[in-house]
């Protein structure tokens, strides 16, 4: 078990590729708090996987949301090892200057702003303890953005560079952090970034893929497995692209 006796948060951790690493994540030993804003499906699957899982309604947006969330892992798993910063979402597909200001600011709270307040909190921790990781859930539209997105490309982008910032000034602490960047994926997400799920738009989004398939839960549940375990203890300030080539997720 490659991941025996860590204890994890993964945020987002209720549904599409969150749900994925939470279940990788137990497969191999790892105690984890699943925080989400759907507390009912955070709870849901902590009943299913068994003791080794426990569940928090968290806004990662939110300071004292955030604040609770690391006071709850500490007090239910007896401290934190890993860090997910899964959480994410995006705006329909519109021309740029057609997205509005809420939907731009909300992007931005839930994809950046939350990687800034649960380092706030959670970092200190991991420098007392001289270890930790931290793993965030990116996307290819941060590297090969498409029209359309221009808002959510830009928090990926952004998400990517503090990555790679936050890798440069932790490393000394004996604190990684690295990232992956999912291509598009059977998540429920997916409807929002093509706009409408239709066959015509799963085979416009398929084409952009070498691979010919969408990813899955499955698959980011694996190399976030990788990249949290002690296997990949050289690895840090990755940003890896999980794609084969092609378009954004």
């Amino acid at each position: 078990m490659r991941l025996k006796g860590k204890k994890a948060i993964v945020t987002g951790g209720a549904s599409g590729f969150g749900e994925g690493i939470v279940r990788k994540f137990v497969s191999e030993g790892a105690d984890v708090l699943i925080a989400d804003l759907n507390i009912e499906a955070a709870q849901k699957l902590s009943d299913e996987l068994g003791t080794a899982v426990k569940a928090s309604e968290t806004n990662v947006a939110k300071n004292d949301s955030v604040l609770k969330m690391v006071a709850l892992a500490s007090a239910e798993l007896g401290g934190v090892d890993i860090l997910v910063n899964n959480a994410g979402i995006t705006h329909l597909p519109a021309p740029m200057e057609e997205v509005s200001d809420e939907d731009f600011d909300k992007v931005f709270a839930v994809n950046c702003k939350s990687v800034f307040l649960t380092a706030k909190h959670i970092v200190p921790i991991f420098k007392s303890q001289r270890s930790g990781v931290i793993l965030n859930v990116a996307s290819t539209a941060g590297v090969s953005p498409r029209p359309h997105l221009n808002w959510y490309n830009a928090s990926k982008g952004w998400m990517n560079n503090a990555t790679k910032g936050m890798a440069v000034e932790l490393a000394s602490s004996g604190i990684r952090v690295n990232a992956i960047n999912p291509v598009a994926g059977e998540t429920p997400l997916l409807k929002m970034f093509m706009g409408e799920d239709t066959p015509e738009m799963r085979a416009k989004f398929l084409s952009t893929i070498p691979l010919g398939r969408f990813s899955t839960p499955e698959d980011m549940g694996n190399a976030a497995c990788f990249l949290c375990s002690d296997e990949a203890s050289m690895l840090t300030g990755v940003c890896s692209d999980c794609r084969a080539a092609g378009y954004m997720s």
